[in-house]
């Protein structure tokens, strides 16, 4: 009996990279649907094909054969023409082109406390592309990660880069928003579980780690890690973001918008949801300081560039 064929979205991605290695590692055979084809290392067993949301037909010729669809697609910030309504009819156009090509289930990544009516356009739109999904009738599965971790992340790795270079870390007033991220193989390997489940209805996931730290106990363990003697100060949290983007400025990224330090200020970073992962945060903090932060992780370059 042939392989099970499954579609990734952004394969050579962060979070799509590590789905699609579960899914090679599992004997499936994986195609990715990708904006940046170009870029597709040599050698990874990978079928790849362009991500262009322009053109249905193409789309509907590249998800038809497969059985499940691994979609990681959003964008995190508003950039030039792309925002996030523009990520919210891209989606749309997906799912409804998944269901026209024979796609049996959709596994979705999302994020914790999406919600169509939440004040912050991130978390709004990722509620509207969660009722999208659902509307299409398609057997589906919705994790749902607050901040993910691990391989090639770009949040922790950028504060151990801070840490490093800068004599002072400002954290908005106490810093004692709790988060709750999930590494991002346990978030993999949850997607990949969620996939061969019996889907009929819908399963909605909060996708966290077995541990809730507030954000200075996180840049605490950073700092403790990488050796770093930066003073770690309370700021106004009206400061934090016209300080990141003077920052990213200086860097030519960005580093945190307004939008996501208000999110997680106001608890949506956290969940009393079970454990979906087993990745403790501190502990992995520990054991990978001697390399975090060592090189800066753009994320301007990594999509835009």
């Amino acid at each position: 009996m042939p392989a099970q064929t499954d579609v990734v979205t952004g394969a050579f991605g962060y979070s799509g990279a590590a789905i699609a290695r579960e899914l090679l590692a599992a004997g499936h055979r994986v195609r990715t649907l990708t904006g940046h084809p170009g870029r597709a290392p040599a050698g990874t067993g990978i079928d790849v094909r362009p991500l262009d949301f322009a053109d249905p037909a193409g789309l509907a010729r590249d998800l038809a054969g497969a059985h499940t669809l691994y979609c990681t697609y959003w964008v995190r910030f508003a950039h030039g023409a792309v925002t996030h309504e523009t990520a919210v009819a891209n989606s749309r156009v997906l799912f409804a082109t998944a269901a026209g090509a024979g796609i049996q289930r959709i596994v979705h990544v999302s994020i914790t406390h999406a919600d169509p009516a939440s004040p912050y356009p991130y978390f709004r739109g990722k509620g509207e592309v969660e009722g999208y999904l659902r509307a299409t009738g398609i057997p589906h599965a919705i994790a749902r990660p607050a901040i993910l971790f691990g391989g090639d992340g770009v949040l922790l790795n950028n504060i151990a880069w801070l840490l490093r270079r800068l004599p002072v870390f400002a954290t908005g007033g106490r810093g004692d928003y709790r988060i709750r991220p999930i590494h991002v193989d346990d978030l993999a390997r949850l997607c990949v579980d969620l996939g061969g489940r019996d889907l009929a209805g819908g399963v909605t996931v909060d996708a966290v780690g077995p541990q809730s730290v507030t954000f200075r106990e996180l840049v605490m363990a950073i700092r403790a890690a990488t050796g770093s003697r930066a003073l770690v100060v309370p700021a106004p949290g009206w400061l934090i973001p016209p300080l990141s983007t003077a920052l990213g400025a200086v860097l030519r990224d960005v580093l945190l918008t307004g939008e996501e330090y208000r999110a997680m200020a106001a608890g949506l970073a956290d969940s009393s949801a079970p454990p979906a992962g087993q990745t403790v945060l501190t502990d992995w903090i520990a054991a990978h300081g001697a390399e975090l932060g060592r090189t800066y992780a753009s994320e301007l370059d990594r999509h835009f560039r």
